[in-house]
């Protein structure tokens, strides 16, 4: 099985490898790191670390390796810096003291600046890191990806309003391609586990780990699982299981395939992204020259600012179509391989992670994924 360690951890192995070195401790080339909620620990590799800035700041070095080849972040050079702020503040919550900060080449939000980090990478830095904090200090610690900016310009950060560099999205301590068989058999253990363990018939599936990230940071209370690009065999696997409802969600650039018979999604497999849509204009009876200026779009998003230009109101009946027909698709291709009633709702949600869009089923759980 083809596996590694996401980013969240090499990120924790570089910074408690500096935190230690800052305290006295001498270096080692691998750090133990504790998984949030599991009773197993990981051997993190790290490169170096040393004491900076006449030693009031140690930096601590690692290289990602997901050991996934299609994998951006794979052999991404990581840096953190750690230093001690006294503080007299009593602490409620611990995690305060804890500051991350995004250096170069770290993603931030762009609305709101702050760092673009899921809450499992927080989970795991404060896991292994809270305890070697000193009483009355505050650990300041500085995230860096060197190459992360000139390779954020190779992903669709800035399209999910992620700017400056990588963002630290991680979900899960072991990483799998999302192409690869693993992924689907991952996957189907989740949803099997689930099942067994007061399951109320409903269940969503997110693509991606922005769409993961989304999902998790809603208001929904039904469980969730990260199908990667096997979309089409986990709703079989869902049907055969006897699930009630499944709920996909995610981005429209992805989703959208669902919509032309393309039930894994993956780009080397299939694309006709723009030809789907096009279809779908055509059935819309939208005017010829903006069926024509979609299909010189270079991204489904690029088409959708078009239609917007042309007519709002149509641009989102188009894509609530696209949602309903995402929905009748997905339903007509489980009941090829099993006959069942499985509702199949679909909620979509833009480049800017705007949750836009359903169709007839998923108008009922639309709201659900709304943050206050």
């Amino acid at each position: 099985m083809k596996k590694g360690f996401s980013l969240p951890l090499w990120v924790a192995g570089a910074a408690k490898s500096a935190v230690k070195k800052l305290i006295g401790f001498s270096f080692e080339n691998f750090e133990s790191i504790k998984i949030p909620n599991k009773n197993n620990q990981v051997k993190i590799e790290v490169h170096s670390a040393g004491l900076i800035n006449g030693g009031t700041h140690a930096l601590g070095i690692s290289f990602a390796n997901s050991n996934l080849e299609l994998d951006i972040t794979n052999n991404l050079e990581i840096w953190t810096i750690v230093t001690f702020q006294k503080s007299q503040e009593q602490y409620h919550n611990q995690n305060n003291r804890i500051n991350i900060i995004a250096g170069y080449g770290v993603g931030i939000e762009k609305k709101t600046s702050q760092i673009c980090i899921s809450n499992f990478a927080k989970e795991i830095l404060y896991e292994n890191i809270l305890d070697l904090i000193p009483n009355g200090f505050v650990l300041n610690l500085e995230i860096i990806f060197p190459n992360g900016k000139f390779l954020a310009e190779r992903t669709s950060n800035k399209a999910f309003g992620i700017v400056e560099g990588l963002s630290i999205i991680g979900t899960s301590a072991e990483t799998y391609s999302s192409a690869s068989p693993d992924q689907l058999n991952n996957a189907k253990t989740k949803l099997e586990n689930l099942i067994n363990n007061d399951f109320n018939g409903k269940i969503v599936f997110v693509i991606g780990e922005n769409g993961l990230d989304l999902a998790m940071s809603s208001k929904i209370n039904i469980p969730i699982i990260k199908v990667g690009n096997w979309i089409g065999p986990l709703l079989v696997d869902a049907a055969i299981k006897n699930v009630k409802t499944v709920i996909i969600f995610g981005y429209h650039g992805k989703l959208i395939k669902l919509a032309g018979g393309i039930f894994h999604t993956h780009n080397h497999l299939a694309d006709a992204r723009i030809e789907i849509l096009i279809s779908l204009a055509v059935k819309e009876k939208l005017p010829y020259e903006i069926i024509l200026q979609i299909s010189h779009s270079n991204s489904v998003e690029d088409a959708w600012l078009i239609m917007q230009q042309f007519s709002k109101s149509k641009a989102n009946n188009l894509w609530n179509k696209l949602s309903l027909t995402i929905e009748e698709r997905s339903f007509e291709y489980v009941n090829r391989y099993k006959k069942t009633n499985m509702k199949i709702a679909a909620v979509i949600f833009d480049r800017q992670r705007k949750i836009r869009w359903s169709g007839i089923n998923g108008n009922e759980f639309i709201d659900s994924f709304k943050r206050d």
